[in-house]
């Protein structure tokens, strides 16, 4: 049988209230998600090319879509 490790400092809190920094200003969410869809258009047209597939563009803009609403834009 193992033991289950205790939740000590450092451990699973992952920085929770030590020296947050601030939310992103609107202006950065909105260039970071325009990034990610402009990204993720020119992945989709050139699977789309590469494959001779269509749905590849969609696929390609949802991907880019989503990468940008997750990543956390850089620091102004």
């Amino acid at each position: 049988m193992s033991k289950r490790a205790k939740p000590g400092p450092g451990r699973n809190d992952r920085g929770a209230g030590k020296g947050k920094t601030p939310a992103p200003s609107p202006e950065a969410r909105r260039k970071q998600i325009i990034v990610g869809i402009v990204m993720g258009a020119i992945m989709g047209v050139v699977l789309g090319a590469l494959t001779q597939f269509w749905l590849w563009l969609p696929a390609g803009l949802a991907m880019g879509l989503a990468t940008g609403a997750i990543m956390k834009p850089p620091a102004e």
